[in-house]
């Protein structure tokens, strides 16, 4: 594909009138789906009450997040000529922290005070040491990469929302950071941080789940990492379960091993070695789970990681990818634990 049409693809969305509207009623219907999701999973039990504090600080963590697939990006780069503005407005980010500690009497400074510089060091880096916007990977985005990254893969801000089911807020604060970094302040491009759905992305979604599913269960269970279980789910549970994981699982990773990663590598070592690198990359991010080294966890995750960086790189959509991954990761907790 000639690269003057590639670029025009991949440019995201601008925000008119009509983006707005549908934007801001898919935020409002999202919402009202998480909180039913919140109340089917008794979260509020969970967190030791305080529900209204919990949700408001999840939709302000939702609200950038949401945002930036409909052109957020672009009016901030539109309006923020300042530099000293550019670098600090993301350490607004700590707001969803201080709205949920507040009111729980558990604020911690300490806490606080890194959550703000996180967001801001990123920006600050992308600001004073700017690699051009169609670069590959550069020391800058490695040193990035690893901000973000090494906080989520190791859980290191579990204590702002220290609660089961709050596991992921930092996550997504963390995705917030890294959004307005790379997009507004490195501008970097051909991300697929694009959240006007296309049929496009469902059928390259699912077709990559289709390729897949073969490979997963027949070396799944030969290596004994999976195994089948007869179990008719309630098919509510199912939407809430995949809900959560497209929002707080696949996004984000599809995020940063393709949109971010994958993206970056491409433009140093070319299509077929990045698609490479990076798979293998998110499939060693899965060491873990558990420690010391969960060698099946990794190969699987690896050659997962293959089938969606295919979905992302059909059109350079991230919603693809990220159907192909959320839908692999729910089949496999609901049937093949």
């Amino acid at each position: 594909m000639p690269s003057a049409a590639r670029k025009a693809m991949n440019q995201p969305p601008n925000i008119s009138a009509a983006v707005f509207i549908g934007a801001t009623a898919g935020y409002a219907a999202v919402l009202v789906a998480f909180w039913f999701t919140a109340r089917h999973f008794a979260i509020e039990g969970r967190i030791g009450g305080h529900m209204p504090s919990a949700f408001a600080s999840f939709s302000l963590l939702l609200l950038p997040y949401w945002a930036f697939g409909f052109g957020a990006a672009q009016l901030l780069i539109r309006k923020l000529r300042s530099a000293f503005i550019r670098v600090v407005l993301p350490g607004l980010l700590v707001v969803p922290y201080l709205v949920f500690a507040l009111p729980r009497s558990e604020l911690h400074a300490g806490m606080a005070a890194v959550l703000f510089a996180i967001p801001v060091a990123l920006a600050a880096l992308f600001e004073f040491a700017r690699p051009g916007s169609q670069a590959g990977i550069t020391w800058q985005d490695v040193l990035a990469l690893l901000i973000i990254g090494v906080p989520v893969e190791f859980n290191l801000l579990r204590g702002a929302w220290p609660y089961p089911g709050l596991g992921s807020m930092s996550k997504l604060l963390m995705m917030d950071a890294a959004l307005y970094a790379f997009l507004v302040v490195r501008q970097l491009d051909g991300v697929g941080y694009d959240f006007r759905p296309r049929l496009r992305d469902l059928a390259i979604g699912l077709r990559e789940r289709g390729f897949y599913a073969p490979i997963a269960i027949l070396l799944g269970l030969a290596l004994g990492f999976i195994r089948f279980r007869a179990y008719l789910p309630v098919p509510w549970t199912v939407a809430a379960a995949w809900l959560i994981t497209f929002f707080f699982v696949a996004l984000p990773e599809e995020l940063f091993f393709r949109g971010l990663l994958m993206n970056l590598l491409e433009r140093r070592i070319g299509a077929r070695p990045a698609l490479i690198l990076s798979s293998t990359i998110f499939g060693l991010s899965h060491f873990n789970k558990p420690l010391p080294f969960n060698w099946r966890y990794v190969l699987m995750a690896t050659i997962a990681g293959v089938f969606y960086a295919r979905a992302w790189r059909d059109r350079r959509r991230l919603l693809s990818s990220g159907i192909t991954h959320a839908t692999v990761d729910v089949v496999w907790s609901v049937w093949f634990r």
